[in-house]
């Protein structure tokens, strides 16, 4: 991993969350990696991470009353045109798209996706079935970088 990589720390399970979440946080630090934390945006401020990942599903507005530093960023997540707005309202850096590649509930293929990725002034980040042999087409989209599970794995 470069140090041009970020990582959403996403563990929903309580056993251990936050040593493996410290121990993570200074690996990060010391590779020079931006760690994010999701669904958790006030121990993300606590523990002074990059920034905090706000899934699709989450519909809170309470972050927007906390301040925080300048190069704290948020990115959420979206699958359609009114998760897009609402990500907006929600102030994020950067939306994370999805489905491009994997064709489940939310798949939206190339056209779709330059399509909504065009209805806002956000960075757009595609996620969904991207892998090693597919990583090229990806030019074909409109976003700025990728997001992906199976490909780092």
């Amino acid at each position: 991993m470069d140090n041009n990589t970020s990582i959403i720390y996403r563990n929903y399970e309580k056993e251990n969350y936050l040593s493996n979440l410290i121990k993570l946080k200074n690996y990060c630090k010391k590779k020079r990696i931006k760690l994010y934390l999701s669904n958790n945006f006030k121990l993300a401020l606590k523990l002074g991470l990059d920034g905090a990942y706000i899934p699709s599903y989450n519909s809170e507005l309470s972050h927007l009353y906390y301040n925080y530093k300048k190069n704290f960023s948020l990115i959420g997540s979206a699958h359609n045109l009114k998760e897009i707005r609402f990500k907006e309202l929600q102030k994020v850096n950067k939306i994370v798209l999805s489905s491009v590649f994997k064709k489940n509930k939310n798949y939206l293929g190339f056209y779709k996706f330059n399509l909504k990725s065009k209805f806002t002034s956000k960075e757009v980040i595609a996620l969904g079935g991207i892998t090693k042999n597919n990583l090229k087409r990806l030019e074909l989209i409109n976003c700025s970088s990728f997001a992906g599970i199976s490909y780092f794995e």
